[in-house]
């Protein structure tokens, strides 16, 4: 029978975040209590991450590690860039197998309430309620690739090239790694003649709606995925509302639920 630790960290997800994970720091005076091992931890990450529940809430009965412990160490990971790193190892393998179409890729954003913090202001489309957003490139197939995260106040358009430049060298099942999408749809909160100009520059087409133009009752018939993916996001019950102050926390919970939403295509 799979324990709930096998069941939330796969064989194969332990494999990759072996690879990524900093060695523990040793004691040079000894002593100490024992340290709890980093997949039981890994567990309880991914545990708060999906269930949504507090640190506090943790029931480390089933893990092994407190609430306290799974905290501190997933702030010594998230200052490490574990989640970024791990997210990017688990393209790498979805690339080395082909399962990656750069053909067209898709851009768009969603919102959420948040407690004041690093990152946050006012939301223009929700009465100027504090919020954050996170911002996504997915390939065809609707894989996130590159992910970011702001205040509810800053514009779309903004977050444009940050996204692009923020995709990493991805391996490929043939040639060279591939950090380019082919062909880049995004809605009219894109429509800005210096983006078109500037994803030109760099060899991207773009498929930008047009203000005024193309009717904003459809998704359109590519970026309808990067909409389906935001909805996945949505599995992360973490992600439903910001609690975390520090916006390399919240981060962590954005890559990490992009890091699943990856594996899941990975280990079919």
């Amino acid at each position: 029978m799979v324990g709930i630790v096998e069941r939330l960290v796969p064989d194969e997800l332990w494999a990759l975040f072996q690879r990524v994970v900093p060695e523990a720091s040793s004691r040079p005076q000894g002593g100490g209590r024992r340290r709890h091992g980093d997949r039981e931890v890994l567990a309880a990450i991914v545990f708060v991450a999906t269930s949504g529940c507090t640190w506090q809430q943790l029931p480390s009965a089933s893990f092994g590690p407190s609430g306290a412990t799974a905290h501190r160490r997933f702030s010594e990971w998230s200052k490490a860039r574990v989640w970024a790193k791990l997210h990017r190892l688990v393209l790498d393998e979805l690339g080395a197998r082909g399962d990656l179409d750069w053909s067209r890729c898709a851009i768009d954003s969603v919102n959420m309430r948040a407690l004041k913090g690093d990152l946050t202001g006012p939301n223009p489309v929700d009465r100027g309620k504090y919020g954050s957003k996170i911002h996504l490139i997915t390939e065809r197939s609707g894989l996130p690739i590159s992910v970011g995260i702001s205040g509810a106040n800053l514009h779309d358009s903004q977050a444009l090239m940050p996204l692009v430049r923020g995709i990493p060298p991805i391996r490929s099942r043939r040639g060279r790694r591939r950090r380019k999408p082919g062909k880049l749809h995004a809605d009219k909160g894109y429509d800005y003649a210096h983006l078109r100009r500037w994803l030109r520059e760099r060899g991207i087409t773009h498929r930008i709606a047009r203000k005024g133009v193309e009717s904003s009752q459809r998704l359109g018939r590519h970026r309808w995925t990067v909409e389906r993916t935001m909805a996945w996001l949505a599995g992360c019950r973490r992600l439903h509302r910001r609690y975390e102050r520090k916006a390399d926390h919240f981060l962590a919970f954005t890559s990490i639920a992009c890091t699943l939403i990856c594996y899941r295509r990975l280990a079919k």
